[in-house]
């Protein structure tokens, strides 16, 4: 993706706050590449992800006009979570920021704790 305007600060740097947006317009392209859409978990499925625990390393600042990468890497599935690493990179190799990263599934409807639809933890076993 590429840096722009809007998401700088008055430095000309990203704002911090936008590496959480990045990172989740990420984790809904990973998804959508497992066969995964949104819509479609809450519409068939009944459940939801939100984000229950996010933590930030920001090691170097990305710049207006900057072209990054957004990776995201299962670390952990629970029964009802997953645990992900996220890295944001600028270039083939150098490390912007990094993050792990808790979503939990929750019903649509009470948003309390939901077991993970068994079709999508299938294909993110299979996924590896």
């Amino acid at each position: 993706m590429r840096v722009y305007y809007e998401d700088t600060d008055a430095a000309g740097l990203v704002y911090y706050a936008n590496y959480p947006r990045f990172m989740e317009r990420a984790r809904t392209e990973w998804l959508r590449a497992l066969g995964f859409q949104l819509t479609d978990l809450k519409h068939e499925h009944g459940v939801l992800f939100i984000v229950s625990r996010l933590e930030i390393d920001f090691l170097k600042p990305a710049l207006f006009n900057d072209t990054l990468s957004v990776s995201v890497e299962m670390s952990r599935a629970g029964k009802a979570s997953l645990g992900l690493t996220q890295r944001v990179l600028r270039g083939p190799e150098e490390l912007v920021c990094q993050a792990e990263v808790k979503i939990a599934c929750v019903d649509a409807d009470s948003l309390r704790p939901r077991r993970i639809p068994q079709i999508l933890i299938s294909e993110l076993e299979r996924a590896g």
